[in-house]
């Protein structure tokens, strides 16, 4: 397998940033480390000259970054059930489960959908993503439940990314949110990026923040519970976009463990109330388009049958 080469065009935005710190924003499938080993090895030019991470970057410099093909994966398949929605050939959908990780990450190399799928799939999984994320083209947080596309190659990796990329994947999570909705449907258009006070955490119109547009819709308002039964369709996919969308409008995801830290239920969740309900996409080989449904988990139907 090839090396791949990665193409970006700094734009107004990080005009006079490091450059490492730009590919960090700009490179949402490699972790920050990741960056910096490409860099280290030289792997990373700017305006066809290679450079080192501390070098300045202005509008419109060119970046490339050539990325190494997969090395032999050190990773543990492991037969942990999988809800399957889809499969084929080419693709596989499952129903994560809430609680579990997507891929492995340091200190978390066991149990993850990324060990699941590479029992199930016996070594047929796309190698784009690195080692660590084989067949991984987007994830779902560890406590939000549903729907995850997995890879079986590279060629419906980089389809399935493409789409990802347009926008053009439908997706549509369900929630339970703190507070009455006030309309029945509404849209929250603000920029999403990393918040400057905590790195763990994400934030809106905040410098270097990418745009993020969300979709919301009441579906049943629990007056004497104060609480909200929404459904969210995605027309971006920022990191946390849903849960920092509803709490930017004064409506957290009930059970949000970082965006709701202020807000108090009687329900003792684990993680925040969110589902990735429905998914639909264009097959990577046949064109047809494929939409598939995720049931609620368990713990959401009851909390619905529950509310009053």
């Amino acid at each position: 397998m090839s090396d791949i080469l990665y193409h970006y065009i700094v734009t107004d935005d990080f005009d006079n940033e490091r450059i490492d710190k730009v590919l960090s924003t700009l490179s949402d499938s490699f972790s920050r480390t990741y960056i910096k080993k490409m860099l280290d090895e030289k792997r990373v030019t700017l305006n066809g000259k290679i450079i080192k991470p501390s070098a300045i970057v202005c509008e419109n410099d060119e970046i490339s970054m050539l990325v190494p093909p997969a090395k032999e994966l050190c990773i543990e398949a492991e037969d942990i059930p999988l809800d399957i929605l889809y499969e084929d050939r080419d693709i596989l959908v499952v129903n994560k489960p809430k609680g579990m990780v997507v891929h492995p990450a340091a200190g978390h190399y066991n149990g993850t959908l990324v060990n699941a799928v590479m029992w199930h799939c016996k070594g047929q999984l796309s190698a784009i993503n690195g080692v660590l994320r084989p067949g991984i083209v987007h994830r779902i947080d560890k406590d939000t439940t549903g729907s995850v596309i997995i890879c079986k190659n590279d060629a419906a990796h980089q389809s399935i990314a493409a789409q990802l990329k347009e926008h053009s994947i439908s997706r549509i999570y369900h929630a339970i949110v703190y507070g009455i909705l006030p309309d029945d449907n509404g849209i929250i258009d603000a920029p999403i990026g990393r918040s400057t006070s905590d790195r763990k955490k994400m934030a809106v119109n905040v410098p270097h923040a990418k745009h993020a547009v969300t979709h919301y819709y009441t579906i049943k308002r629990f007056e004497d519970d104060q609480m909200t039964y929404v459904w969210c369709k995605l027309e971006t996919g920022r990191t946390h976009q849903i849960r920092v969308h509803m709490a930017h409008i004064g409506h957290p995801i009930l059970g949000d463990e970082v965006y709701a830290t202020n807000r108090k239920s009687k329900w003792k969740l684990e993680g925040q109330c969110l589902h990735a309900k429905t998914l639909g996409f264009i097959h990577p080989v046949t064109g047809d388009y494929i939409e598939t449904d995720a049931p609620l988990p368990e713990y959401f139907q009851h909390l619905l049958d529950t509310m009053h």
